[in-house]
């Protein structure tokens, strides 16, 4: 069965902010970006989220691995009555997973993995924030990997735009981080990157970051897909998932 899920929206834009707190993940504080021509002048609702009039453009997911991503679309109550009452989401998605799974989920498995869920939504994905999130899960109890999007208004020169935006010359990085081009069919050439940075709350001492970036003429835009975890391990296990999932998503603008 074909989860759904409220990956379809339309009428805002994201932006780039995301919450200040996330425990155990580092490097989602949002990403460097440019701002917007004046052509999109920016709003900001009474929720926080902050969009661009005139600019529609969102982060398409027809394509989408649903046997091993779970999508979770700006929080916007405002204009989504359904996040209202977030918990109830997580729950359905929560035994969603199970039921694809064939898995018995036993006397608390739907219930263990809709808290799980729902904590990654507070923490990834409050009231307010401007991106998507998409949770790695290739089993209904596993640890999720969250991987973060966005898409807004660019025009800043492209190599320029996209070396800020994957953090290519941070200066906080361990080593100089590693970067490659990146081609999408649906999002053209882009940029990646990959780098550690040190975290005092990790459980090594490291957090394990990986970024990609595109600039779009049509409409004029930029992405970024980013994640970040002190399990090197889990990361590593997921590189091939994650670099799927940039080569899936596209922009859509209607």
């Amino acid at each position: 069965m074909k989860r759904l899920s409220l990956f379809r929206r339309s009428g805002a834009s994201q932006g780039s902010d995301g919450p200040a707190e996330r425990p155990r993940y580092g490097d989602y504080a949002g990403y460097t970006g440019y701002d917007a021509s004046t052509k999109y002048t920016p709003y900001t609702l009474d929720s926080g989220y902050v969009g661009y009039h005139g600019f529609y453009a969102i982060i398409d997911t027809e394509y989408l691995d649903w046997d091993r991503w779970v999508h979770v679309v700006p929080r916007d109550p405002d204009t989504h009555d359904e996040w209202r009452d977030i918990g109830a989401w997580c729950r359905q998605e929560a035994s969603d997973l199970w039921e694809d799974s064939g898995l018995d989920p036993g006397p608390g498995g739907v219930a263990y993995t809709a808290t799980m869920l729902e904590r990654c939504a507070e923490v990834f994905c409050p009231v307010g924030s401007n991106n998507d999130l998409f949770l790695r899960m290739t089993h209904p109890a596993d640890t999720p990997l969250p991987v973060l999007g966005v898409v807004r208004p660019s025009f800043g020169p492209r190599e320029e735009t996209l070396r800020a935006l994957t953090l290519a010359d941070d200066p906080e990085a361990v080593e100089p981080p590693v970067t490659a081009s990146f081609t999408s069919p649906h999002l053209g050439e882009g940029l990646t990157t990959f780098r550690y940075i040190p975290q005092e709350d990790g459980a090594n001492g490291l957090f394990a970051c990986v970024r990609y970036a595109w600039q779009l003429t049509e409409p004029p835009a930029e992405m970024v897909l980013w994640t970040a975890t002190d399990d090197t391990a889990q990361l590593l296990d997921a590189v091939e998932d994650i670099e799927e999932l940039a080569r899936t998503l596209r922009v859509y603008d209607p």
